[in-house]
């Protein structure tokens, strides 16, 4: 048996010769027409570069914007969608400090299409910390950019191209060697340092390569491309769980009776109270291995026959450690702010006459592999000078699924029981994690006054099993028929997608909730760490510093032996869920273009009209029971007994489309366009069964919140957008102009969550039934405090006959649980259900300038995007009503300065993102946001000779770091602490 051990790896092991080539096609069969009769351009360098995506925007019809690469296989940025953010109206979503999701114009992740060479791409991606996988949206983070020639954005919608994007479709090129006759050979090799590296290999390689040949005629061509990366990095945060809201009655639950409420809120005053606050360390390796094969054969100047195959791949491990405590009884001194909803700044619990309670210490991994395979047939035929056809097929599949067989994400539970008080201030950025520590009072401690392994003991091992198999297969039958002053696109199109999503929770008891066996672990399975001296960014004074790290997986084959059993996940799936979707498709476009008054105008009118079938099915291990395993822990419990839940809907669509643009005076373009587009529900929205947690508590003490339910509803129906865009254009050179657009969105259908209070299958409330209430009965008659922790024990000695006083709420939590019965309540769940209730309006202005100074070299490039919605969340509004609000809605900008001559190249960018709502029910109805953030990149290239030339890059070199809160920034959700990459390498061009 062995473990993932984070550990040192040798660098030149790591350097293996991968060869590859990239060049451009469009995908879009609606504009090889166009594409066709722009200027050839040569792209050296990042004037030739921008002069092919200026080229572009400026002869397409509607919106449409894009990044090509300077060179073959040397795209601008080392991730597509830190590339993307340079765009006007486009924003990413960060994860580990690197691009991994876009949001255009206000639309996250899931409302946007991403196309591969034109072909919709299944998505496949496990939210970390286990999980149901949810998402549709693609990861960007899964393709390495050497293999990739150009990326267009359009953001408006037409006929020709699939529908799935109301903030728009992203189209990625690839390879095809026939664009780029004889022979192309290129090698990249670079080397990465990451700043917040703490155990890794502070470098860490990446290689690439090209290699492209077609035959002296230009009849066959191969070409491949491939490229591997890995990186080794780690992060410092911090985060708080949950955020309870609710009304202020005079009293605050679990309190002691000489509470000191400093600025209280007023009698019906809304106030949050947190449930935890953790400190983590988290050690991260990552290795991508992206190719693609493709071949193509013209026998005839009339067709052209590709067939190509790409892959990507990307192993994620990471190994977090924990310092952490647990909001619980005797809240002593509370010190609110002044918002509508307060918050206490100033957080102090005592322990009193109970026994110190854990230092939490939990240590995690996970393990993770996601895998890409999309092969694919494109025939183009012209059948003579006015007609021809492009067939294409594909078929692809997305895999992200655990790389361990102990499952995607584990948890080991560690605790010290050496905390007689905690005191946290919200006030600070970072909260501060202040503890009265004592290991003298328990008799199994070894009372030192530090905290060591010695006093660290097990409690519960939690196995997360994850995965998620996504496929498409597609067929496309485009036709284009040129006309005098135009030309008619028509096509059908067929998709079918399955998406298949498994989910488990193993959970084995080590030493259980209450530590029982301090110093058990073996010598050297943990490392003593100062947390503290991680947060260099933050005030840390009078914080608790120690802590440890280890690895999550070592403890649980010890375990496995020690407290015999198998270390596997092989839980009950809590989620077995399968998504079907068919779509038919067909369109007609008709592109007409002419004078008006001697003004050149495009005019391109175009229908859409879809079907499409869906089938939700869930295949679940229905829970048999909520079991009462300590204070304020409950479990949900599995039977054997399986069942099928399977519903099916279906819809049509016609989609218009229409793009006007003229040329008003030479070099200025006037646009306007109107269409119609869609995006589909996410998976958890369409699921067909409900799959149920835990209540926050005893739900007889005032305060506790209901377990949560979740559950889909496969009768969603699609978003559905009207959108308008209006622009105005000024090309005053070919790689210069100045723009300003203005787009408004009418979107129906937003999917709302409806609470829903009720039971789900059978299950009982043993916290709230005659037991309970006879313990409370109890326990006001011996004078003893109502906690959580004497109501378990109080149950539990009442139910098994044995003196409440006979032994430690330690040891009653180790002997007992109680199970519900006949006499108990059914549980009432939370459900949040989604429904199709909402509508809303989305504007916005977009402002770009674009220059390079004659032959100076110098340039830059600008861009501006405000972005309105007419729904907010109100932080100030009930807690108990589920709000409507639009998400991912912010102002972006973008400064890029550049400067190139033959020998040099220079950039440097600078990327701001305003604060955003990125959930409006991050736990049951509160929200949480995104703060500002700003990232500012360079990188600087020499050519030695024509052959080979040396660069440097850095990324985010001042070091911005994220943070998330909830109502007020006090509430912080989440944090991560995050560094600089750079990176220095060399290409060379055979």
């Amino acid at each position: 048996m062995s473990s993932h051990i984070f550990k040192r790896t040798k660098l030149a092991t790591s350097l293996s010769l991968i060869l590859g080539a990239a060049t451009t096609l469009s995908a879009y069969a609606a504009e090889v027409e166009k594409q066709e009769e722009l200027e050839v351009i040569q792209v050296t360098g990042f004037k030739g570069s921008i002069k092919e995506s200026t080229q572009l925007k400026r002869y397409s019809s509607g919106v449409v914007d894009a990044i090509s690469s300077e060179d073959i296989g040397k795209f601008p940025d080392t991730n597509l969608a830190e590339s993307l953010q340079r765009i006007t109206g486009v924003s990413i979503d960060r994860s580990n400090g690197e691009g991994s999701k876009v949001t255009v114009r206000g639309f996250g992740p899931d409302y946007n299409m991403v196309t591969l060479n034109g072909r919709t791409m299944p998505a496949a991606s496990l939210p970390a910390g286990g999980g149901a996988p949810n998402s549709r949206a693609y990861d960007f983070a899964n393709l390495a950019s050497e293999s990739v020639k150009s990326v267009e954005v359009y953001k408006t919608g037409k006929a020709s191209i699939a529908s799935g994007g109301i903030g728009a479709t992203i189209n990625i090129n690839t390879a095809r060697p026939l664009d780029n006759p004889g022979l192309v050979a290129n090698i990249g090799v670079k080397a990465q340092h990451d700043t917040t590296n703490r155990v890794g290999d502070d470098v860490t390689p990446e290689i690439s390569g090209i290699f492209s040949w077609t035959d002296e005629d230009a009849k066959f061509g191969a070409s491949l491309t491939a490229s591997m990366q890995q990186r080794d990095s780690s992060a410092t945060g911090a985060f708080v769980g949950e955020w309870r809201t609710t009304e202020y009655d005079g009293t605050i639950p679990q309190a002691a009776d000489d509470i000191v409420l400093e600025n209280a809120p007023a009698m019906g005053q809304y106030y949050s109270m947190p449930s935890d606050l953790r400190y983590t360390i988290a050690d991260r390796e990552r290795t991508r291995t992206n190719a693609q094969l493709t071949l193509q054969y013209s026998p005839v100047d009339s067709l052209t026959a590709t067939l190509d195959y790409t892959y990507s791949q990307q192993e994620l491990f990471e190994a977090r450690a924990e310092q952490s405590i647990w909001m619980d009884n005797y809240k002593t001194h509370l010190i609110f702010d002044d918002n509508d909803v307060k918050t206490p700044i100033y957080y102090q619990e005592e322990r009193r006459d109970l026994s110190t309670r854990d230092l939490g210490l939990a240590l995690q991994e996970q393990n993770q592999v996601n895998e890409n395979n999309s092969i694919g047939l494109n025939l183009e035929y012209y059948f003579n000078d006015q007609l021809r056809f492009m067939f294409d097929a594909h078929s692809s599949k997305a895999t992200s699924k655990p790389d361990a067989p102990y499952g995607s994400w584990i948890n080991a539970g560690l605790g010290a029981n050496v905390v007689a008080a905690q005191q946290v201030d919200f006030s600070r950025d970072l909260p501060s994690m202040v503890i009265d520590f004592d290991d003298c009072s328990r008799e199994n401690l070894n009372c030192t006054g530090a905290l060591e392994q010695a006093d660290v003991g097990t409690s519960i091992l939690d196995a997360n099993f994850a995965s998620q198999e996504s496929t498409v297969d597609e067929f496309r039958l485009h036709g284009n028929y040129v006309m005098d002053n135009g030309s008619i696109d028509f096509g059908i199109e067929s998709r079918s997608m399955e998406s298949q999503s498994l989910q488990s929770l193993t959970r084995n008891t080590m030493g259980n909730w209450g530590i029982e066996n301090p110093g058990e672990l073996p010598d050297g399975y943990l490392d003593p760490t100062n947390f503290l001296a991680e947060f260099d960014d933050y005030d840390t004074s009078g914080s608790f510093d120690q802590g440890f790290t280890g690895s999550a997986s070592q403890i649980g084959y010890w375990a496995a032996e020690q407290y015999g059993f198998n270390f596997a996940a092989d839980g009950a799936f809590a989620t077995n869920r399968t998504i079907k979707e068919d779509i038919k498709a067909a369109f007609v476009q008709y592109n007409y273009s002419n004078e008006l008054s001697g003004m050149p105008f495009n005019l391109v009118i175009g229908a859409r009209y879809e079907t499409t079938d869906i089938t939700s099915t869930a295949n679940i291990d229905l829970p048999n029971a909520v079991a009462w395993e300590g204070n304020n822990d409950f479990n949900v419990r599995y039977g054997t007994d399986k069942d099928d839940y399977s519903l099916s809907s279906s819809y049509n669509h016609f989609l218009p489309s229409l793009d006007f643009d003229i040329n008003v005076v030479e070099d200025v373009t006037l646009r306007a366009s109107y269409s119609t587009t869609i995006a589909r529900p996410t998976y958890d929205n369409l699921s067909s069964a409900a799959t149920v947690g835990v209540p926050t508590g005893p739900t007889i003490i005032p305060g506790t919140t209901n377990a949560p339910a979740a559950t889909g509803n496969p009768g969603l129906v699609p978003l559905e957008s009207d959108n308008f865009d209006v622009s105005a254009e000024w090309y005053f050179t070919d790689v210069s102009y100045v723009s300003v657009g203005y787009f408004n969105k009418k979107v129906d259908n937003f999917i709302g969550l409806t609470p829903m209070t009720q039971n789900y299958y059978g299950l009982r409330d043993a916290s709230a039934g005659p037991r309970a209430e006879a313990a409370k009965a109890e326990l006001e008659a011996r004078g003893l405090a109502f906690t959580d922790a004497n109501l378990f024990q109080m149950v539990a000695a009442m139910e098994n006959g044995v003196a409440f006083d006979s032994m430690s709420y330690d040891e009653f939590e180790a002997a007992y649980d109680v199970l519900p019965n006949a006499d108990d309540p059914l549980m009432d769940f939370t459900a949040q259900v989604p429904t199709n209730n909402k509508d809303a309006k989305i504007d916005g202005y977009e402002l770009a300038v674009q220059h390079f100074f004659g032959e100076s070299g110098f340039g830059l490039q600008a861009n501006y995007t405000i972005v309105n919605g007419d729904i907010d969340f109100n932080v100030a509004a009930d807690p108990t009503t589920t709000q409507f609000a639009l998400v991912g809605l912010s102002d972006t900008a973008n400064f890029i300065a550049m400067y190139e001559n033959d020998k040099f190249q220079a950039r440097i960018a600078y990327n701001w993102r305003d604060k955003f709502l990125n959930s409006a029910a991050r736990y049951v109805n509160e929200p949480s946001f995104t703060e500002e953030y700003y990232q500012i990149d360079f990188n600087i290239a020499y050519n030695f000779n024509e052959k080979m030339s040396f660069f440097v890059e850095g990324l985010n070199i001042t070091e911005q770091n994220m943070r998330q809160h909830g109502r007020y920034q006090a509430q912080l959700w989440n944090l991560e602490q995050n560094g600089a990459r750079y990176n220095i390498g060399m290409r060379y061009n055979f």
